[in-house]
């Protein structure tokens, strides 16, 4: 058996064989990337994410004095707040702030001196908090 070719390589050919293995490099570094989309796509629904909008509704007896949303993870960033206090029984639309992700850190705070947190909120698919007793 021969192991080495005695016929002189083209630089056609050699080109060719660089640009399949550039080519099969390519296809097993995309291959997560296009495998994690085409995950929600096979499942015939959307890729979940958080809205840009959210609705609080303050169904207890207490005024909400204060409301926040943040990134969770080593380095949290505030994409909602309340601007002012939410009597009970009302509700208020809040804009999120480039909300990515879909786990957050969720603070609510009433009059009554009542302290509510979540550490890790699911808000992806979520239009509105409903905040009770």
């Amino acid at each position: 058996m021969r192991l080495v070719s005695l016929k002189p390589v083209s630089p056609k050919s050699v080109l060719s064989v660089r640009s399949l293995c550039l080519a099969a490099s390519l296809a097993v570094l995309a291959a997560p990337v296009m495998l994690s989309a085409s995950v929600a796509e096979a499942q015939g629904r959307p890729a979940a994410r958080a809205p840009a909008e959210l609705t609080v509704i303050n169904a207890r007896t207490a005024t909400l004095t204060a409301f926040e949303i943040a990134t969770t993870g080593d380095q949290p960033r505030l994409v909602g707040k309340l601007t002012k206090p939410l009597a009970p029984g009302k509700s208020v639309k809040l804009k999120l702030n480039k909300p990515t992700g879909c786990s957050f850190f969720v603070l609510a705070r009433f009059d009554d001196e009542t302290d509510n947190d979540s550490e890790s909120a699911n808000l992806c698919g979520e239009k509105q908090i409903r905040l009770t007793d």
